[in-house]
């Protein structure tokens, strides 16, 4: 089992998610609940299909993630 980045954002009243480690994987959801279970899903999918294709499975490389509060510029 693996550990892939999930990046959440909200943009007004829909949210989305993408993993960087695998370009193309994203999804779009109502709720936040939603995007993390369809992002899941997502990457199962992606990394099944790269495996019945004979393709490498790529290593995660985001291991961690941080929220990094700024003041605003101005």
């Amino acid at each position: 089992m693996s550990d892939y980045l999930a990046v959440i954002e909200r943009d007004g009243e829909s949210w989305g998610a993408y993993c960087p480690d695998l370009p193309g994987v994203g999804v779009v959801a109502e709720t936040r609940d939603e995007a993390e279970e369809l992002i899941r899903v997502a990457v199962e999918l992606h990394l099944s299909a790269l495996q019945n294709a004979g393709e490498p499975i790529p290593e995660p490389s985001a291991i961690e993630s941080t929220v990094v509060h700024v003041s605003a510029a101005g």
